[in-house]
């Protein structure tokens, strides 16, 4: 097991936080940084996972803070995935903000991705006899 620590987002990290991305192949990110800087600035908070000094994983929330917030971007370097850091990221979130009417997150369509929300409580939206419509802009 790593030695864990979770701390809030700095913006001297940023360039560390961008090779999270690279990682992770999140083109979109790393072919735009001006977009992700802005977005980051602009976000409502942001986590940091750390073993040791290297960050590790990062949670990045959007939203109002009351009705609903937005798990934007969530994480793990590669190599340390399935050492509980997500989980770990989403239930300080989960946490933080358990006054929240709604958490929205969207993401890959993939066994192994909806298992792992699953397992930390989130639920498909189509449980709630909801659907979500989305519009990307390329």
């Amino acid at each position: 097991m790593i030695n864990l620590k979770i701390k809030s987002y700095e913006k001297n990290n940023f360039e560390e936080v961008v090779e999270l991305y690279k990682d992770a192949g999140w083109a979109n990110y790393i072919n735009n940084k001006p977009m992700l800087e802005n977005a980051y600035n602009n976000s409502l908070r942001i986590l940091i996972a750390y073993s040791e000094e290297k960050i590790v994983g990062v949670i990045r929330v959007v939203g109002d803070g009351y009705s609903m917030i937005y798990i934007q971007d969530i994480i793990v370097l590669k190599e340390y995935q399935r050492e509980g850091i997500g989980s770990a990221l989403i239930k300080q979130i989960l946490e933080e903000y358990s006054n929240v009417y709604q958490t929205i997150l969207l993401t890959d369509n993939r066994e192994e991705t909806i298992q792992f929300y699953n397992h930390i409580g989130l639920v498909q939206s189509n449980e709630y006899g909801c659907v979500a419509f989305v519009r990307f802009s390329m």
